[in-house]
């Protein structure tokens, strides 16, 4: 009763609560999907941090970034893989 009080307050009718929950269930989907994206994207990272002998996301550091492109480094300022070159930076 509340919330069909709520809902004809702000303009909706009672008649509309199918649409509501129409758009609750895809929210829902949505949320679903974001929190999988969050918990293989944390999955992936702690791989990686293995992967450089980190025992821990946490220990990761900036020397253990490289990157594979020139334009990569130049964007994120790292070296680029193998070398110590980062392009568009002067070592004065």
């Amino acid at each position: 009763m509340v919330y069909q009080c709520l809902l004809s307050c702000y303009g909706f009718n009672p008649d509309d609560l199918r649409k509501a929950d129409a758009i609750e269930l895809v929210i829902g989907q949505g949320a679903k999907r974001v929190k999988n994206y969050l918990k293989t994207l944390n999955m992936e990272l702690t791989t990686v941090a293995r992967a450089c002998g980190k025992s821990n996301v946490h220990h990761l550091e900036r020397e253990d970034l490289v990157a594979l492109t020139i334009e990569a480094a130049a964007m994120a300022r790292i070296p680029l893989a193998g070398t110590d070159w980062i392009p568009g930076h002067s070592r004065f």
